[in-house]
């Protein structure tokens, strides 16, 4: 794995939310007798709709698995309708690589931290259900891999984009179940050492299914 300075840019990430949300205007808190801070908490599916490059030298097609986790985000509500958004997870997924010349290798499994920052728009603020639209990017870390059969594996971080959607329904004042889906661009170039080093650009791309609750100050 590279050198921890990297998360200085998942850092600045939530710095740029956070400092725009201390600079706005007093005005805006006044368009609502809520506070303008969110946090939900989720159960998260991930399913990668993935595909590789063929894997050089042997040939073949990194694939990698799906998985449940849980995630926690933030949101600061510039206005009733407009909301910033930062979601913070970990995901483990299992990697294998198919086709190759010496058939099915067990590539072990890698951990990801994908923060992802949105900027959304709010249908229907008041109501009981608010369901609401988003885009934005998202920087995702590999960390903790294991290899598997390989004597040893690298994958390199990367930004990529996101859309969601969801909706909070409303159980009262503070509290509603929330629903979100979102598609995430996520590609990284892999480096496997299994006798020769081969390489292959995984495209993960997942789509990620949560429900959860949200609370509102």
């Amino acid at each position: 794995m590279k050198d921890a300075p990297r998360f200085t840019k998942v850092v600045f990430i939530a710095a740029c939310a956070f400092v725009v949300a201390g600079i706005l205007p007093c005005t805006v808190l006044a368009q609502t007798e809520q506070s303008p801070w969110m946090i939900r908490a989720r159960l998260l599916g991930i399913e990668p709709d993935d595909d590789s490059s063929t894997i050089t030298v042997i040939g073949g097609k990194a694939e990698v698995d799906d998985s449940i986790t849980g995630d926690l985000d933030f949101s600061y509500f510039f206005t009733d309708n407009v909301a910033a958004e930062l979601t913070l997870a970990v995901a483990e997924h299992d990697v294998e690589a198919k086709g190759t010349a010496v058939g099915k290798i067990d590539l072990g499994d890698v951990k990801l931290l994908p923060p992802t920052l949105t900027l959304q728009y709010h249908l229907n603020p008041d109501g009981k259900w608010r369901p609401y639209v988003g885009a934005g990017v998202n920087y995702t870390i590999f960390f903790d891999d294991d290899p598997g059969d390989a004597t040893s594996i690298d994958y390199d971080d990367s930004f990529g984009f996101a859309l969601q959607a969801g909706v909070d329904v409303g159980i009262n004042e503070n509290w509603a179940i929330n629903i979100d889906v979102k598609k995430i661009w996520l590609s990284t170039d892999v480096t496997v050492k299994a006798g020769p080093t081969v390489k292959t650009e995984v495209d993960i791309d997942p789509w990620l299914f949560g429900i959860g609750l949200a609370y509102r100050w």
